[in-house]
């Protein structure tokens, strides 16, 4: 007599860990396919608005490009951070603040100002994101708060600090009460990589900080005890890793690329501070952090994967009359197939043969 058992692998399954958001992705799909159905919308052109479009030209290319930078910066800084086991959920406040400290000091500019301007624009967005962290690595190695709870409040304080900088001290006073900043000037705008697209030098920053992420993790002595403590905290004391060392050099270098993702954004195509800078970046970094499987090579594709969604969101609502958060709905549903397709690389189905339980006379004889 057999059955088939859920059981537990006895190692984890290299396959499935490599399949696993392959077939989360193709859940996905079809999942959506159905929901378009249900909206009363048709499903093949639903699904190429959101695969296709976003990568049937070269300007679409630019534009995947361009969502994508801010995405793979703030996600890279996510890996590193999960990795060490520090759960920073907050990077959306550190982005907004990268932004704001981005566009404070590109204010100071004006129409004499040269194009190096656009260096202590960048380093500043990078110092606030930094700071920001640095609140959150404090609290929680000093007080022993919860990084989890800490950041993602802070999130809500730095969009309200946010609307106050917006509305009063940085207000454009010819912005007739809007709550945005002036244009910034010419010499503060982010070099573009092409003619004819919006793709900036942010690209180029972002696919660097993939490459010196995968060093450190994988060919220096700091990148392994960034790890070991993150995957065995008493062993990293053992061998004499500092916990309270990689806990701030995750936040800060978290805190740093979603600081200087913010200023990329708001110095490239926004162009001045407005309220609705944060779109939610730092949280759907989460995703792409999860979905690349915390390695930098893998971190590169899920953004793509997500700034794809993100642009399939906007053109669903305007070619389509769906709400805008129906990009929303995609990220959660990809987020909920790849957890629960991470199970097959820890568990799997078994037939299991019985084994009969044998008669009190038999026990009796043996």
């Amino acid at each position: 007599m057999s059955r088939w058992q859920w059981t537990q692998r006895q190692q984890p399954s290299r396959f499935w860990s490599l399949a696993s958001p392959v077939l989360a992705l193709l859940i996905t799909v079809g999942l959506a396919s159905l929901l378009f159905v249900v909206l009363g919308k048709n499903p093949v052109q639903g699904l190429q608005v959101f695969f296709w479009e976003p990568i049937k030209s070269g300007y679409a290319w630019g534009e995947l490009l361009l969502k994508a930078t801010p995405l793979l910066l703030i996600g890279l800084g996510l890996a590193l951070c999960f990795r060490s086991n520090v759960w920073n959920i907050g990077a959306e406040g550190q982005f907004v603040m990268g932004a704001l400290a981005a566009g404070a000091v590109a204010l100071l500019a004006d129409a004499n100002s040269s194009r190096l301007m656009v260096l202590p624009v960048l380093l500043a967005g990078m110092a606030g994101g930094m700071a920001w962290g640095a609140v959150v690595a404090w609290l929680r190695d000093r007080f022993h708060a919860n990084e989890i709870l800490v950041s993602l409040m802070l999130v809500y304080v730095a969009i309200q600090f946010l609307g106050y900088m917006v509305s009063g001290p940085l207000k454009d006073p010819q912005g007739y009460g809007f709550p945005l900043s002036k244009m910034f000037e010419a010499a503060t705008a982010v070099p573009r990589l092409f003619a004819g697209s919006r793709v900036n030098i942010g690209l180029l920053l972002a696919l660097l900080g993939a490459v010196l992420l995968w060093i450190f993790l994988f060919r220096t002595r700091s990148g392994l005890a960034q790890q070991v403590g993150g995957m065995a905290p008493a062993a990293a004391r053992y061998a004499g890793f500092s916990s309270s060392r990689a806990l701030w050099l995750a936040m800060l270098v978290s805190g740093g690329a979603a600081g200087l993702a913010g200023a990329l954004e708001v110095a490239g195509p926004v162009g001045q501070l407005t309220m609705s800078l944060p779109v939610g970046y730092g949280f759907a970094a989460i995703i792409v952090a999860f979905v690349g499987r915390l390695h930098p090579v893998g971190v590169v594709f899920s953004s793509l994967l997500m700034s794809m969604l993100y642009i399939g969101g906007e053109l669903a609502q305007s070619r389509l009359g769906l709400p805008k958060s129906i990009s929303l709905v995609f990220q959660g549903l990809l987020l909920f197939t790849l957890l629960a397709c991470d199970t097959l690389i820890y568990a799997h189905w078994r037939r299991v043969v019985a084994r009969p339980v044998p008669a009190p006379e038999q026990k009796e004889a043996a």
